[in-house]
């Protein structure tokens, strides 16, 4: 980031790296380098367990040498934003005030691009410490429309890549999201009531399987790039993050698209 560029602004340099400009100035409390060692451990086995909760992941952090109370193992998955995923009961009880949005994809055939449009963040370790990712995928063709990094985790990265996908990309039907207070933040919301056309879609709480498509984009993004590189800060963490998702739209073929590349099949 260049502070003094004669042409491109501050602004403009956060547009390009994709990084929201409020996370370039804030400085969150870190955290202690065995923390930040056990939430990379147990961001490693959240992606491939997204179903452990607590109990079970002290179990595999032992297996890995890590002997910690769930008392921290459960403070350090809040701070990650992440949960065991699964039926809870009760789950249709609202735990804000924030209004929640039925489910609208249950049993519709989603036959073509801009149709139905998801988001989701996951946890991103850099060798400081952490960050957030958002992306907006379109459900059909699983293009990544757009995404965003953050090193907090209020909505207005997430406000951000929004209007970036709508400013860039015909408007879906619907746009489906997880329960998640970003995503059910009034700023999120009313962008997309505002367009009187857009339907808004959440999943049943804990329930990962209504957004799986996401949720592949993640595990393939971290096993592919994140695990791989080791991301250095948050320049590396977005000059790197973008090359990867251009590499999973151009050129990354999918099974369930018929080996075509998610460009091919939103383009076409």
């Amino acid at each position: 980031m260049d502070f003094n560029h004669p042409d491109l602004s501050v602004r403009r340099q956060c547009e390009l790296l994709s990084l929201s400009p409020s996370s370039l100035y804030y400085e969150c409390m870190g955290e202690s380098e065995l923390n930040l060692t056990l939430m990379n451990e147990i961001d490693e086995i959240y992606t491939k367990f997204p179903f452990f909760g607590s109990r079970k992941m002290i179990v595999k952090l032992g297996e890995r040498g890590f002997l910690v109370n769930r008392k921290r193992v459960q403070r350090l998955m809040r701070t990650m934003g992440i949960e065991a995923v699964y039926c809870k009961p009760k789950t249709s009880r609202s735990h804000s005030e924030h209004k929640k949005y039925p489910y609208l994809l249950r049993g519709l055939t989603i036959s073509r691009p801009n149709q139905v449009w998801a988001a989701d963040i996951t946890y991103v370790r850099i060798s400081s410490g952490f960050l957030y990712l958002v992306a907006i995928i379109d459900w059909f063709s699983r293009y990544v429309l757009t995404w965003k990094l953050s090193n907090s985790l209020d909505s207005s990265f997430c406000v951000s890549a929004l209007e970036e996908a709508l400013s860039k990309y015909t408007w879906p039907d619907i746009f489906n999201t997880d329960q998640g207070v970003q995503f059910t933040d009034s700023d999120f919301i009313d962008t997309l009531t505002d367009t009187n056309y857009i339907k808004v879609s959440m999943d049943g709480k804990g329930r990962f399987l209504d957004n799986i498509f996401i949720e592949r984009l993640w595990r393939s993004y971290k096993y592919e790039d994140v695990y791989l590189k080791s991301y250095q800060d948050r320049i590396d963490a977005a000059y790197h993050t973008d090359n990867y998702m251009q590499l999973f739209n151009q050129e990354r073929p999918h099974e369930n698209l018929d080996y075509r590349t998610p460009a091919n099949v939103y383009y076409a």
